[in-house]
């Protein structure tokens, strides 16, 4: 509104804009495990005409956003009357990098680049399937398996000197596990 009361047009005021909406999943567990989703409503129904269930939780987000390349906003009704919400992101595509026909002179960040991991294994298990979860210092993210169990490898070379524990976060199950860095 201008002084003479009025409303002026904002720079910003564009018909064609459009606010951003995530498609949104609605998971309703049933009390055998078997699970019901709809996207924005319509049902998503199973690719083999079985029902989705726990085990296939992971499948089920991964048929739904395209393997992570639509990020959707999730929502999981436990038929204790619990809800989880949570968003799936979408992932970043990786690229491998055409090899260089041009020799480059070796370096001491080549060098570097080049060493071997040191890896360690740190698991847990209370995940729900195909949740996103944490890896902490954190260091990554990784997928809980169709079992809700949840692995990383960690480069220990990436850690911080006097790193020893790293954390597990379940992203939708709000699972919490320290592990020791052996």
């Amino acid at each position: 509104m201008n002084l003479a009361g009025t409303r002026r047009p904002c720079p910003n005021d564009d018909d064609t804009t459009a606010p951003v909406e995530l498609p949104h999943v609605l998971v309703t567990v049933a009390e055998d495990g078997t699970l019901a989703a709809t996207v924005d409503g319509a049902p998503f129904p199973s690719p083999d005409a079985g029902a989705w269930t726990r085990a296939t939780f992971g499948p089920l987000m991964d048929a739904i956003t395209k393997d992570r390349t639509i990020a959707v906003r999730v929502e999981v009704r436990e038929s204790d009357g619990t809800v989880f919400t949570d968003i799936l992101r979408t992932r970043k595509p990786r690229r491998a990098g055409a090899p260089s026909e041009d020799p480059v002179p070796e370096t001491r960040r080549s060098r570097h680049a080049r060493r071997l991991p040191r890896l360690a294994e740190v698991t847990a298990e209370g995940f729900v399937p195909g949740e996103d979860v944490a890896v902490a210092t954190i260091v990554s993210h990784t997928d809980a398996t169709g079992t809700g169990e949840a692995r990383a490898l960690i480069d220990l070379n990436d850690l911080p000197d006097g790193t020893h524990e790293v954390i597990l976060l379940g992203r939708i199950s709000g699972t919490f596990a320290v592990r020791r860095l052996t």
